[in-house]
């Protein structure tokens, strides 16, 4: 049995001092949670996300661990970490004492067990790092035990040493109890008939047995499997020709020609033109000229009988074979990758330059998740040019991913486009014209050229909208007013003096649609620092965007907010889409003034005494909702007649066709009544004015419907872009029942689909898909040239089928008329029966009443005359 002795006084000494110093060198993390209230000064603790671990290499538990948790970074990684994200950094709360550390590298300290209450922590001063890395060697331990007390036994400290861990086959079975996925996970969507939905569900009583239902496997014409490796032979054979060829050489000699006309004398001219013979001539063929020249006069000649008779005959009922053939795609490797295509829109004065809106290909959930790659990463808008399918010519930096964008028609250097984040931005591309035009100049007429040779010039946006003053939902849709009339602030078309498009139109889920004007507000009064301001020189644009609207930058808010009330019930709807009535203006004043991009014209707006009020405009716009209703209403504003304030008044008419949301509202540009209207599984064709429905309305299909564009060379075909990646052709006057034709596209979903007239002999169609690749495709001659009279036959279709609907409606009204007279009559019978049922019950009642009183009468006068006595 061993006992325990004390140490010495000198011992003691010694050991407590060495406690001591090691306790100031470094917390022993036996200390706990005491130590995590105290800590020392030259220690942080700090929370490092795991892309702030990948990005130095300490990540918890691979990089660092608890048996060797240390890690040296360098001191630039950290400052240039903290330059570039800012506040982002995990390291922006220590930043000006990493500043002030003399050395290079700091260390930094795996802490797993959360002694100063955070996973890491970093040293901030170097003779702690020292102490920590190279810890101070312990004195003779053996000099506190007293060499003359050999009789008891004395508790020597020792510093424990480390061993290697030996496996005994533990981790073995852990590895095989942790369930690990081989192959990524399944998804099944299940559906049932849509004959089915919303019907009244039945239960019943079945036995487990016949509970078995047999999942039979089939064919996935999406799904192939790609062949790796094939086993081919081949054998090369030389092809011989034999060929000669000789050439007769002449002797080379110098010819030449002359004539001289042979004419008759006068005295000759006068004998040929009195001759008999000259008489008989003319006297002859003069029938045949006259019918000749009748002919010239009635038809004309040089037209090509051909063309006219082959054009004839793919009218109406002629059947097409022709397909939509590709021409040209495009992707870019960087700016595509996992994105998809919001939108498309071809430059209206550029002949072959197309842009498209590239989007991050995320759900709401996964936005939320990932919101740190999207403010790294910019979005852009992608500028393609068919001559160079490989290199982008133009990006536009957009604040946030852009839905929809719209040039603007009178001004096509000017883009506006509305963002996921609710604002709206403006782009002025003035000073890469050459370059849009130009794709072999490889940037060298454009002021701002890329420092690679290849790479397409990067154009910060304008202006962008103040997002507290704007929509509080993702825009999706933007389009600009046109510029025969602009909209006062009550809601009023007034003269556009300037004939320039001033004014947007946005809309977004947020039940609102909302009215921009770009010129600048109206100043009442201009203060003296303002002068002062003006008065100095301008500072230099470090970006090199244009000052075009410097005006609006995070000042920008909308002049009339349009809400839409539902129609009978309480709350708003929430629009996607919307289309404007196509109004245009007849000036008798001559040229228009020239578009002025400077700060004095634009920037002021004109008085109300120079705005005449337009009484022709229509202020009616179609508005597509998200809830799949089509509703009619009107943007003019209504004044209060008690309180003076102005409203939005609620719609006039609403349509319920669709299941989902409504992705397509479009007018068609041969007539301007017809509106195209696309969603869930079907879409329909309204006529503006008819109240009573669609005049053309398709079946349902199997496959979801993304998105409609109409022809803009033929009245009778419009494009319908569907979930599976395919495009279906619809020729009115071919058949209204099925699409003419069906063409597979992609193996992604349709998102976008644009048609354009490159030439009389070229039109192209833009279809972009999910995975972010925009495919160009050439129209045939079957779709893109209009047979004779075409217009006239689909207006007429469009009468026939307006004439059908109002048919049925008074059909209708006649029915629920005679049915309403039928109920009134069979009403009045039955209550004429009733009636006459109570007249019976009462006379009746009448005569059991009177007959009782007869025989109380009748008693009473027996009893008087003692005829009848009491025991009677």
């Amino acid at each position: 049995m061993s006992t325990k002795t004390s140490l010495s006084p000198e011992a003691t000494k010694k050991k407590g001092k060495a406690g001591k110093k090691n306790e100031d060198n470094f917390p022993s993390p036996e200390a706990g949670a005491a130590e995590s209230h105290s800590r020392p000064d030259y220690i942080f603790p700090l929370v490092l996300t795991s892309i702030t671990q990948e990005l130095f290499g300490c990540r918890a538990d691979e990089d660092v661990t608890g048996e060797n948790p240390y890690k040296l970074i360098k001191k630039e990684d950290i400052v240039q970490d903290m330059k570039t994200r800012a506040a982002v950094s995990d390291f922006s709360p220590v930043k000006q004492r990493v500043l002030e550390y003399p050395e290079d590298e700091l260390l930094l300290v795996f802490d797993r067990d959360f002694t100063f209450g955070q996973s890491f922590y970093l040293v901030l001063t170097v003779e702690a790092k020292e102490n920590i890395l190279k810890p101070p060697v312990q004195g003779d331990e053996e000099e506190l035990i007293d060499d003359d007390d050999d009789e008891e036994d004395v508790i020597v400290p020792k510093t424990p040493e480390h061993h290697p861990w030996i496996s005994l086959g533990s981790e073995q079975e852990i590895e095989e109890e942790t369930v690990t996925h081989t192959r990524p996970r399944l998804m099944y969507k299940f559906s049932r008939p849509r004959r089915d939905f919303c019907s009244p569900v039945r239960f019943s009583d079945r036995s487990a047995q016949d509970g078995f239902v047999e999942c039979l496997s089939y064919q996935d014409k999406r799904f192939n499997i790609t062949e790796l490796e094939r086993h081919t032979a081949a054998q090369t054979v030389h092809h011989t020709t034999d060929s000669s060829t000789q050439t007769l050489w002449r002797y080379p000699k110098n010819t030449w020609t002359q004539y001289e006309p042979r004419e008759f004398s006068p005295e000759e001219k006068k004998h040929q033109l009195q001759s008999e013979n000259m008489k008989n001539f003319i006297t002859s063929v003069l029938i045949r000229i006259d019918v000749a020249l009748q002919q010239n006069c009635i038809m004309n000649v040089f037209s090509d009988d051909w063309t006219a008779l082959s054009e004839d005959d793919s009218a109406p009922t002629g059947k097409t074979k022709s397909q939509l053939k590709e021409y040209q795609s495009f992707t870019d490797l960087n700016l595509s990758k996992e994105k998809t295509i919001s939108h498309i829109q071809w430059h209206p004065s550029i002949s072959g330059v197309i842009a498209v809106a590239m989007t991050e290909r995320f759900t709401l959930e996964e936005r939320i998740d990932n919101s740190t790659k999207l403010l790294l990463n910019p979005s852009y808008i992608l500028f393609w040019n068919l001559s160079d399918p490989i290199n982008p010519q133009l990006q536009l930096e957009c604040p946030d991913d852009v839905l929809s964008f719209q040039f603007c028609p009178s001004d096509p250097n000017i883009i506006a486009g509305g963002c996921f984040n609710g604002q709206i931005a403006l782009w002025d591309v003035s000073a890469h014209v050459d370059k849009l035009q130009d794709t072999r100049s490889d940037g060298k007429n454009i002021s701002h050229a890329p420092n690679k040779k290849n790479d397409a010039p990067v154009v910060r946006y304008c202006a962008v909208s103040a997002i507290e003053n704007g929509h509080k939902s993702p825009i999706t849709d933007v389009q600009w007013l046109p510029e025969t009339f602009e909209v006062s602030r009550y809601g009023i078309p007034v003269e556009n003096s300037s004939h320039m498009c001033v004014q947007i139109v946005t809309c977004a889920p947020d039940s609102c649609v909302l009215f921009w004007d770009v010129r600048a507000p109206r100043v009442v009064s201009q203060s003296l620092t303002d002068m002062k301001k003006k008065s100095e020189k301008p500072l230099e644009n470090p970006h090199g965007v244009p000052d075009t609207f410097k005006h609006l930058n995070l000042t920008w808010k909308p002049f009339i907010r349009v809400s839409l009330f539902k129609i009978g019930s309480s709350g708003e709807y929430s629009p996607l889409k919307f289309s404007l009535t196509d109004n245009t203006v007849d000036y008798s004043t001559g040229e228009r003034p020239a578009h002025s991009t400077g700060e004095g014209e634009e920037g002021s707006v004109p008085s109300a005494k120079q705005q005449n009020p337009l009484e022709h405009i229509s202020t009616k716009l179609y508005v597509g909702t998200e809830d799949g209703e089509l509703v009619y209403t009107d943007w003019k504003m209504e004044k209060d007649k008690e309180s003076g304030r102005l409203f939005s008044p609620r719609p006039t008419r609403r349509f319920i066709l669709y299941d989902t949301l409504i992705n397509t509202v479009s007018r068609s540009p041969f007539f301007k009544d017809i509106i195209l209207t696309v969603g869930s599984w079907r879409f329909a064709v309204f006529k503006e004015g008819l109240t009573n429905g669609s005049i053309l309305q398709s079946r349902c299909s199997q496959i979801m419907y993304t998105v409609g564009h109409w022809s803009p060379s033929r009245p009778a075909v419009f494009f319908i872009g569907k979930e599976d990646g395919s495009v279906e052709v619809w020729d009115l006057l071919e058949k209204s029942h099925e699409p003419s034709l069906t063409q597979n596209i992609s193996t992604a979903s349709i998102t976008s689909v644009k048609a354009k007239s490159i030439s009389l002999k070229q039109h192209l169609l833009a279809v972009s898909d999910r995975l972010g690749t925009l495919h160009i495709l050439q129209i045939p001659w079957t779709l893109r040239r209009p047979s004779a009279n075409e217009m006239q036959i689909v207006k007429k279709y469009f009468e026939r089928e307006e004439e059908r609907l109002n048919y049925f409606e008074k059909r209708q009204t006649r029915h629920d008329n005679a049915k309403k007279e039928t109920d009134t009559e069979e009403q009045r019978k039955k209550a004429e029966s009733v009636s006459h049922q109570k007249h019976e019950e009462e006379a009746n009642a009448e005569a059991q009443r009177e007959y009782e009183e007869y025989l109380n009468l009748e008693k009473m006068i027996l009893k008087d005359t003692y005829l009848l006595t009491a025991d009677l």
